[in-house]
């Protein structure tokens, strides 16, 4: 059991006995070339001035078969974390869900290095997806100031994917883009995933044990994304390692 937080309970209620988890098997890596050298070009990047600070809100499915990569997930979104503070204007909130409806969210914070050590007290705990917790928070919080971004990382959806997408349309209409990263090859939580990036104009994509490079980067990308909005991300197109960048601009377009 992880050691208890300051982080605020968002929700606690009964999980619906409803779905279970089909075997999944690691997704194959992507293409590295896509994204050579795209975290150097991010770091290189002039800090954003003028706008106001950027809103991050990150949320990671804590479940237990998401167990045997835990410990690579989180030095990757460790990492992400270290990339938002030399990257600055942008302020990030962690949420996790595990176990029979555990939900909980952190205060938002502008100290990385703290939320990247409530992190690492994380760990994970049987139980079904809570996404419908995410995206309902996710619009409360934006509902109160405004969010740049959402980027959710997961491996599975046990929820009816009708009610997630109408949860991702109330986001829409707030102008919170959803970004999810889906661990595997799950094809039902592909489904779901990529209909809750449309609707938001956000992206999807898919990493495996292989594709690890290509994950941080791309989570870096959305922190800069984020912080500075598209100018940040577009500044990077006719630079070398640009790919990256397309392919989130790209899938946002649609």
């Amino acid at each position: 059991m992880a050691r208890k937080t300051k982080t605020d309970e968002i929700e606690k209620a009964k999980t619906p006995a409803a779905g279970t988890r089909s075997g999944r098997t690691p997704a194959a890596a992507s293409s590295s070339a896509e994204v050579a050298d795209f975290l150097a070009r991010i770091k290189a990047l002039a800090p954003v001035t003028g706008v106001a600070r950027g809103r991050l809100l990150f949320a990671m499915d804590a479940t237990m078969s998401r167990a045997p990569t835990w410990d690579m997930a989180l030095a990757l979104q460790s990492e992400m974390f270290r990339a938002v503070k030399e990257i600055g204007s942008l302020e990030v909130q962690l949420m996790y869900f595990r176990g029979a409806g555990e939900a909980r969210a952190s205060k938002w914070v502008r100290n990385a290095d703290a939320l990247a050590a409530l992190m690492r007290q994380v760990a994970c705990h049987g139980g079904f997806t809570q996404i419908g917790k995410v995206l309902s928070h996710a619009r409360r919080e934006a509902e109160k100031e405004k969010i740049s971004a959402l980027v959710y990382v997961g491996d599975a959806v046990e929820e009816p994917i009708d009610e997630l997408a109408g949860r991702a349309g109330e986001l829409a209409l707030l102008g919170v883009p959803a970004f999810l990263f889906q661990e595997g090859d799950d094809p039902n939580a592909a489904r779901a995933f990529k209909e809750i990036a449309r609707l938001t104009k956000g992206a999807h994509c898919r990493f495996g044990p292989g594709s690890a490079a290509e994950l941080r980067e791309l989570l870096t990308a959305v922190a800069v994304y984020a912080a500075g909005g598209r100018k940040a991300l577009e500044a990077l197109l006719p630079k070398p390692g640009g790919a990256g960048a397309k392919r989130l601009l790209g899938q946002m377009r649609r």
